[in-house]
């Protein structure tokens, strides 16, 4: 089992996607379906809203971040010059506090000459027996090119995730056009009252995915108009990109919070923001991140998917090992689906309510 989910891990992580998304845009075929619309008709016509708003998004965001991309130079001297600065006041504090420790002087550095110094961190020259130094030099120029070394071997998975990312518009699309057919044909497998626990758990699935989805998606625009506001107020460059990415990016298990921070802090370098301003970022978003997972999230997305924090920990755990950075986003909505099955199932209740909250 283990090893399935391992190695089928591009294929299983691309359809769990699909129909999460198929869940989420259930809703709105069903209100199209209600106008009479053809339910075929209704799945394109909500499939392409959709995607123009994905496309609307990723329009904004990459005119945002084409202007931040252009200070990137900017963004680099200043950060470099910040670690100059701290790294001064830290050694005049040094001082100081050996100062006041001890009266004499610190012991002044060994002097070393120069040639002396090259004795030391000269590398002995490598000779290739019977070999001209011509083919030498090319081994050496093949042997000491990291970022080939790097990239080579990822190609094979970029290839793998592409290809597996163009499968998920039309599996999103089938399975809305086909979800009824999809449900009824499942459920024939059954029979009496294994059918009903069956369409009961199917429908359970769906509640909990959407209620994670919906519960994230609300705390995390939340997060976005806060953050965004926050950062205007201070005086961050680039409000509308790094107030939604920090938003988004905060509700990310674990990890979030980092990477809540990387946004505003290079629209704030690109700003000429000091020490002070990027303190003062960084305690903002610190702070949002903190309120909404003590406060925020429990109330949102916790009341609608009934985990407890012990189970969604070993939750995160096991689906990180398992597929990586897709585990950690795919952890909760999997073990919500889990329970929505053992709530349903006689035979595994005791299991639903040791998941439960």
């Amino acid at each position: 089992m283990l090893t399935a989910l391992y190695y089928g891990r591009v294929f299983l992580i691309t359809s769990i996607t699909a129909v999460i998304i198929s869940f989420l845009l259930d809703p709105f075929v069903h209100v199209l379906v209600k106008f009479r619309f053809p339910r075929s008709l209704a799945a394109l016509v909500v499939c392409l809203l959709a995607a123009l708003v994905v496309y609307a998004l990723g329009l904004a965001l990459y005119i945002q971040t084409s202007g931040l991309v252009a200070q990137l130079p900017q963004i680099t001297q200043r950060a470099a010059s910040m670690v100059d600065d701290t790294q001064l006041k830290l050694e005049r504090i040094e001082a100081n506090a050996y100062k006041l420790i001890s009266r004499q002087p610190p012991p002044p550095a060994p002097i070393v000459s120069k040639a002396a110094s090259k004795k030391k961190t000269a590398a002995p020259a490598v000779a290739v027996p019977n070999v001209p130094p011509a083919i030498q030099e090319v081994r050496i120029h093949q042997d000491s090119n990291p970022i080939a070394d790097f990239v080579y071997p990822r190609l094979g998975s970029l290839y793998e995730f592409l290809l597996m990312s163009s499968f998920i518009p039309f599996l999103v699309y089938f399975l809305l056009s086909w979800g009824g057919h999809v449900n009824r044909a499942f459920l024939q497998f059954f029979s009496g009252e294994d059918r009903v626990i069956a369409s009961k758990s199917l429908q359970g699935i769906g509640n909990m995915v959407r209620a994670f989805v919906v519960g994230n998606s609300m705390l995390g625009a939340m997060l976005a108009i806060a953050s965004t506001l926050g950062f205007w107020l201070v005086g961050v460059p680039f409000p509308l990109l790094a107030g939604p990415l920090s938003g988004f990016l905060s509700l990310i298990p674990y990890v979030g919070l980092p990477l809540a921070l990387m946004p505003p802090l290079l629209s704030a370098l690109s700003g000429g923001a000091t020490i002070s301003g990027v303190v003062l970022v960084a305690a903002m978003v610190a702070a949002l991140h903190l309120v909404a997972l003590n406060f925020l999230y429990p109330k949102i997305v916790g009341a609608r998917v009934h985990l407890n924090p012990l189970v969604v920990t070993f939750a995160l755990m096991f689906w990180s090992f398992i597929w990586d950075a897709a585990g950690l986003i795919l952890a909760i909505p999997l073990t919500a689906a889990l329970k929505a099955v053992c709530d349903n199932v006689r035979a595994l209740q005791p299991i639903g309510r040791f998941l439960g909250d």
